[in-house]
């Protein structure tokens, strides 16, 4: 609010502000008057000549009535001079409020107080105090304003002495404190409340009072002695009492008891970090179907926002159905731990695999409830869930001071548990943790529950797979054989590509490389088919041609719509190989001059379409050639078309050199697939060798 001057009252309301105290824009005039019958001034102190006007030695001895305007009623200023000292004279002590005259001529309403004293010569003298009426009623308002305020504020209003002891509170504060304000007055801040901050509020207060620099807003935690039973967060101000006038200097305050706002900021606070915890969990939980991997992201995921160490086990049922009996101990398998504790902790969650959890156990407990439960860290919990002696030691040398577990269900069974544990140092885990580590421990069951079920599918499909496949190829002392296979789909391993070596009579050799369209299980199971069915058919002595036309009709038959086959019979005696193609890559032969060529031009048309005949060509092999057969997944790339790729492989295959058949077969898988396959490869290599004494004779 703006200063104003003396005079100026029309322009501000009945509450203003100005510089300084409130008493040194208060001037109060004391004099004295005679009470002879001119009532002259006896007495001018320096606050009448600034009210008045008149200096001292000007105004004594001089009448009194000087001071005062008549008034409208037709008194005269004599008259009502004469009223003011007998009233006083008669009464002891007046008060009232007259007008009084500046020495400018100007009048103006003033309050006098007037008491008559023994002078010097032993007859009496009134002694008179005058003050503005407009600045008396001032004063009067603001003081009506502050026990207003001391008496109404919601907020403790506090004043301290120079030694920081009480001496004025309103009923807010004493409130606050839980004591009466008669307990505050006299005493110090420890009297009232209890602090835990080794003197820095006594040292605020203490520094407020000795440099005059205010405290805005300081958030100081106490639990007051009113309450014992009781913290509180309060936000405090302090500023310097001037001690003008005449008041002692100390300490004034204002305090607001803000624990449930710092604790509502707390809990918002504790919200948000748990749902970015969950969104966390959600997207960084599960991003493989490996069990392991799944379980140490969650043992990830909490550490150190929620917790200080984790580990995560699977329980080892004897099967699905099994019932939990608590009378008996608990086997687990640990499979994912960690910890940003110091040793001994990095031994505690890491130093085993296997975990024998007794009767009684918090582990029981939590199976018993089939829900998150927390434990302090003490000796009935170790004597309980830590048996071994060695294990316990760590456990107590490890800084936890309590610990979580929760169950990890899945299709309604338990799959396994998740510990966290926190230090002695954090606080314990409260109901709102215990939710949200079921929460937790709910998404990463569900995760873990697919990645075991999908390891059973990878279990079944691999054993599906090597049953499908041959085992050992037929061996033969004219055709050395090198042989790969590489899925294509990285869910289930399992896919249409296939080959085979037949032993055929008089030492032949059948090589057979297909592939059905598709992936997965049911690709596998077409392949398998045709595989048996190719092995039968192939011993009955058919035709390269033939065989592929009955094969075209049990691929109709089995509702195989499309696949393709490649079928060479190799006859040692004069190395002429018989080749019929079903829609297949054309096999490539390293000839031992260097050369590469394509055999068996004709591809004809694939499996399961029906109604063309299938040819049946003838190549002479010289000795020491090395024939390829493939499938499309090793030259037919993403970014390659099936052209480059083919060229690619004639490269490689001519790059052969002196290298085992072995030794090429894997050369070539890594320059023509230097990463994991986008489809089922097969690669087979054969070098064939002609029918030579040395090599015995045919075999029957």
């Amino acid at each position: 609010m703006p200063s104003v001057r003396p005079g100026d009252e029309g322009a501000h309301g009945p509450l203003w502000s100005e510089p300084g105290t409130l008493l040194e824009h208060v001037p109060v005039a004391v004099f004295g008057l005679d009470h002879d019958h001119d009532h002259r001034i006896r007495y001018w102190g320096p606050g009448a000549r600034e009210l008045f006007g008149h200096d001292s030695p000007g105004s004594l001895s001089r009448p009194g009535a000087l001071l005062f305007a008549g008034s409208p009623a037709g008194g005269s200023s004599s008259e009502i001079c004469a009223g003011l000292v007998e009233r006083a004279l008669g009464q002891g002590y007046w008060r009232g409020g007259l007008t009084a005259r500046h020495r400018d001529g100007t009048a103006f309403d003033c309050g006098f107080r007037a008491f008559p004293v023994t002078g010097t010569d032993g007859h009496p003298v009134l002694m008179v105090l005058a003050s503005r009426s407009a600045e008396l009623d001032r004063v009067k308002t603001n003081l009506a304003f502050l026990d207003a305020l001391f008496a109404t504020c919601p907020v403790g209003l506090v004043m301290f002495d120079a030694d920081l002891r009480h001496v004025h509170l309103n009923q807010a504060m004493a409130d606050m404190d839980g004591l009466s304000v008669e307990a505050h007055l006299g005493r110090t801040t420890d009297d009232v409340v209890i602090l835990a901050d080794g003197g820095a509020y006594d040292r605020m207060l203490r520094t407020v009072a000795a440099d005059g620099v205010p405290v805005i807003g300081a958030l100081v935690g106490m639990r007051p002695r009113g309450r014992p039973d009781q913290d509180q967060v309060r936000s405090v101000s302090f500023f310097p009492l001037s001690g003008t006038a005449g008041s002692r200097p100390g300490v004034g305050g204002l305090v607001i008891d803000v624990t449930d706002r710092e604790q509502a900021i707390l809990e918002a606070t504790a919200s948000r970090q748990r749902l970015a915890l969950l969104d966390r969990a959600a997207t960084r939980i599960g991003t493989t179907l490996d069990v392991n991997l799944t379980a140490q992201e969650l043992v990830d995921v909490v550490m150190p926002d929620f917790c200080d160490g984790a580990v995560v086990e699977i329980v080892e049922w004897m099967d699905a159905s099994e019932a939990f009996d608590p009378d008996l101990p608990l086997l687990t398998r640990r499979i994912a731990s960690g910890t940003v504790l110091p040793p001994p902790a990095t031994e505690l969650v890491s130093g085993v695999d296997s975990v024998r959890y007794p009767p009684g156990s918090a582990v029981h407990d939590m199976l018993r409830a089939n829900r998150p439960v927390c434990a302090v860290v003490d000796e009935d919990f170790v004597a309980r869930t830590v048996p071994l002696e060695s294990r316990a030691r760590l456990l107590a040398g490890s800084g936890l001071g309590c610990v979580l577990v929760a169950p990890l269900i899945a299709r309604g069974t338990v799959q396994g548990i998740a510990m966290f544990g926190r230090s002695t140092q954090r606080p314990v885990f409260t109901e709102d943790d215990l939710a949200l580590a079921g929460e937790l421990s709910s998404r990463a069951a569900i995760c873990l529950d697919n990645a075991r079920l999908f390891s059973r599918v990878q279990d079944i499909s691999r054993t599906l797979q090597r049953a499908l496949l041959p085992s050992a190829l037929a061996t033969s002392p004219y055709v050395e054989v090198a042989h790969r296979y590489l899925p294509g789909s990285h869910l289930t391993e399992v896919g249409g590509d296939w080959y085979d070596v037949i032993k055929l009579p008089g030492g032949r050799i059948g090589l057979v490389v297909g592939d059905v369209m598709g992936h997965g299980v049911p690709a596998a199971a077409a392949m398998g088919r045709l595989r048996i069915t190719t092995k039968a058919l192939a011993r009955h002595d058919s035709d390269p041609a033939a065989l592929l036309t009955e094969l075209d009709a049990c691929a109709q038959e089995s509702g195989i719509e499309l696949a393709t086959c490649l079928y060479i019979v190799y006859d040692p005696a004069d190395g002429l190989a018989r080749i019929a193609s079903a829609g297949h890559l054309p096999p490539l032969v390293l000839r031992p001059d260097g050369a590469v060529d394509t055999v068996g031009e004709v591809l004809g048309v694939p499996l399961g379409v029906g109604g063309v005949p299938f040819r049946t060509t003838e190549a002479e092999l010289a000795e020491g050639s090395v024939l390829a057969l493939y499938t499309d997944g090793l030259i037919e790339t993403r970014g390659r078309d099936i052209g480059a790729g083919l060229d690619a492989l004639r490269t490689e295959l001519g790059a052969a050199g002196p290298a085992t058949l072995d030794g090429l077969a894997d050369r070539m898988l890594a320059q023509l697939l230097p990463g994991p396959p986008a489809d089922d490869t097969v690669l087979v290599l054969a070098r064939v060798h002609r029918r030579t004494p040395e090599r015995g004779r045919p075999i029957p």
